[in-house]
């Protein structure tokens, strides 16, 4: 039994983990940067955290959505820190 729980959380860890890379390469892609820009942008805002939180919802959103989710994340953070 506690054998299927440990697949199961690895599944569901590695599954987040190809969301955030798929998002990652969409970010980069969007806005025609390097990955390493794209990564420091996206952690200087805290994005892969939220991204990883809130897995659950956002992974059934189009790539368009996410992209202006993302973007709407990072104007959010900028105003807190202004």
């Amino acid at each position: 039994m506690q054998s299927n729980h440990i697949e199961d959380v690895d599944k569901k860890n590695q599954d987040i983990a190809y969301f955030i890379s798929f998002c990652i390469e969409q970010y980069k892609n969007e806005h025609h940067i390097t990955g390493a820009d794209a990564m420091r942008q996206l952690v200087e805002h805290n994005v892969l955290d939220y991204l990883s939180e809130h897995y659950e919802v956002l992974h059934t959103q189009s790539r368009q959505w996410l992209m202006e989710e993302i973007e709407e994340f990072i104007k959010l953070r900028k105003e807190e820190n202004a």
